[in-house]
């Protein structure tokens, strides 16, 4: 909404502009008026929508060139302006000269919205609607009209209060006149609140969901009588408003339709704003993307509160109730988002059930996956999911937690975090997307995935991610030339057993960009299952690793005809969560993790490894 608002008086001259305004300042006649009102502003907390409201007195001398008063409304495109004349009223002068004046070279859309007013009504006998209907109907931009008197000061006031109302809650981008319905943009917003209400998902508002929509948008519950007669509206005008005596999607539609027909556009406005909309229809930045500040060195998770209202969301969409989400009940989710997030490579980058849908399992990982990698975009799907005004929180950045910094966790000997960052390097063919793979349970022997096939552009890009210790791949520079390109809790170098130049690259890697750090670097031999070559390096896998204190080649092959070893995962896990001990109390600490401490390696919201995409030097 406007933080002010600016009304500009047009008119001809003697039509009372100025006592309009000098009526409303000292609420009385005045009896000697000066040829044009000094600029007046009304203090927000005397206006009944608590915003500061500038009034402009127009003067045909003082602003004899028409591009005065243009550049006035210029300068507050979308504001208020008043065009009177004395009764009765002038209708030729309003066709021909201020409505073109103010809004001649404007789109339909943008044009500024116009009240006319029609001063002087001691003087008139009678009413003048009749004369002043067609023009309203010629004229989509005219909001309403007002009869006033500043000698009586009859609707002194109301004339300011519908000026303001017209700026600040305006008809144009929710309903077309001519059509005589909701725009569709306006039809989009409030479907997409709907969807939000209907916690459900039955597509109807039940007197449940009805009153805690109106209490998260007003304030108060409806009382059950007027619940009814709200109901009773619909019903009567509507032949599918009503359901299961619950208002359906076309009943709320009709609803706000019959708010704006009959001038209460104002509540339409506090429904739409409640759920994060400007005037232009679109969710606000502030909204979408709240301040939330990661100083370096630190990491982003959800908290409690964002899995329990991702649990509750993925429950409310599991309408067969199996635990899973099926193409038909994701999009369905996604129905609150402009665009789709997620693209057809996430069944293949998270656990999935058997026949090949999004458990809750894999759900839940990815969401840890994009808080955790992009916390901007993670704050944008939250808001479009509506978590502020469900959870009744102020915005969705209490969704998540900032863990401390890293430096901090080393200095103590132990972490706080829940979610870690792994980065897989290798040459090409080292086995490093079936390691991937094989985290998620699928044995090339049983699923005969392969690099090729287990994701779109796997070659270029992918993305993997799984609840409990999740796992990603994405593409990575390969030239490291960036401080961030290394930048892990563990690194793991995969290296194919069969392959003479595999470990080589590896071992490069190692000394030029991990060897002075203090991340634990894990070596992996993989395709244990085909025949062993002797690898071109200067020293032998167990050699390289004795020589640099580093724990022995983990030996790892996705070919086993059950599900993947977790143990390689499990030493992965341990070496991020415990980078203080060296690579002997590396092999004490997996066993006691495995054994006192299982549930809670199990339990860990996730580590993320970062796949490096490599060529063959």
């Amino acid at each position: 909404m406007k933080r002010d608002v600016r009304i500009l008086l047009l008119g001809e001259a003697q039509v009372g502009k100025t006592s309009l305004i000098m009526a409303l300042v000292g609420e009385e006649f005045p009896e000697e008026v000066p040829p044009r009102a000094e600029e007046i502003t009304i203090p927000a907390d005397v206006t009944p929508e608590k915003v500061p409201t500038h009034i402009v007195d127009y003067s045909g001398k003082a602003l004899s060139c028409l591009a005065s008063p243009l550049l006035c409304l210029a300068e507050g495109i979308g504001k208020g302006s008043c065009a009177d004349s004395p009764f009765p009223l002038l209708t030729f002068q309003i066709r021909t000269k201020w409505i073109p004046m103010v809004n001649g070279g404007l789109e339909k859309g943008s044009r500024i919205p116009i009240i006319l007013v029609g001063n002087k009504s001691d003087l008139q006998v009678g009413s003048s609607m009749e004369v002043i209907l067609p023009i309203m109907n010629q004229f989509s931009e005219i909001e309403t009209c007002v009869e006033c008197s500043a000698k009586n000061l009859k609707n002194i006031s109301e004339l300011f209060y519908y000026a303001q109302k017209a700026v600040l809650h305006p008809t144009a981008p929710l309903y077309d006149p001519e059509e005589k319905q909701l725009k569709p943009t306006c039809v989009q917003a409030l479907t997409r609140i709907f969807n939000l209400a209907d916690q459900d998902n039955n597509q109807i508002l039940c007197d449940e969901e009805l009153n805690s929509f109106q209490k998260s948008c007003f304030g108060n519950p409806l009382a059950p009588q007027a619940l009814e007669d709200v109901k009773m509206v619909v019903w009567k005008n509507t032949t599918d408003g009503v359901q299961d005596n619950g208002l359906t999607l076309n009943g709320f539609l009709f609803l706000n339709t019959l708010f704006i027909q009959r001038g209460r556009h104002e509540t339409t406005w506090t429904i739409l704003r409640r759920f994060g909309y400007d005037d232009e229809l679109e969710l606000t930045d502030d909204y979408l993307r709240p301040q939330f500040r990661v100083p370096s060195g630190c990491s982003t998770e959800l908290n409690h509160f964002g899995y329990q209202f991702l649990q509750r969301l993925f429950e409310k969409h599991d309408k067969d109730e199996d635990g899973a989400l099926s193409h038909t009940e994701l999009q369905s989710f996604f129905s609150v988002f402009p665009c789709v997030p997620w693209g057809p490579e996430l069944y293949n980058t998270v656990c999935t059930t058997d026949k090949g849908l999004l458990s809750l399992h894999g759900f839940l990982c990815q969401w840890t996956l994009v808080a955790y990698l992009d916390v901007r975009h993670c704050l944008e799907c939250l808001g479009y999911l509506g978590y502020p005004i469900l959870s009744e929180q102020d915005s969705q950045t209490q969704a998540l937690t900032v863990t401390r910094e890293k430096r901090i966790d080393l200095e103590k000997g132990q972490t706080q975090r829940n979610v870690f960052l792994c980065k897989v390097l290798g040459a090409r063919g080292a086995g490093k997307s079936a390691f991937l793979q094989a985290f998620l349970g699928r044995s090339l022997a049983v699923s005969g995935c392969s690099q090729a096939g287990h994701a779109p552009r796997a070659e270029q890009e992918a993305q993997l991610g799984v609840l409990e210790r999740s796992l990603c791949e994405v593409s990575a520079d390969a030239t490291f030339t960036k401080l961030s390109d290394t930048a892990c809790d563990v690194a793991c170098f995969i290296y194919s057993l069969s392959d003479p130049k595999s470990f080589s690259y590896c071992a490069s890697v190692y000394k030029q960009h991990y060897l002075d750090s203090q991340i634990p670097c894990v070596f992996v031999a993989s395709k244990t299952d085909l025949p062993e070559a002797s690898q071109q390096s200067t020293f032998f896998p167990a050699e390289f690793c004795y020589k640099h204190c580093l724990p022995p080649p983990f030996l790892f092959s996705c070919h086993s005809q059950g599900p993947p070893s977790t143990a390689v995962y499990t030493k992965l896990a341990t070496a991020a969560t415990f980078p203080h001990l060296n690579a002997v109390e590396l092999g004490v600490a997996s066993l006691w993790l495995r054994v006192a401490l299982g549930a809670a390696v199990t339990a860990l919201l996730g580590f993320t490894v970062y796949r490096l995409l490599v060529k063959n030097k």
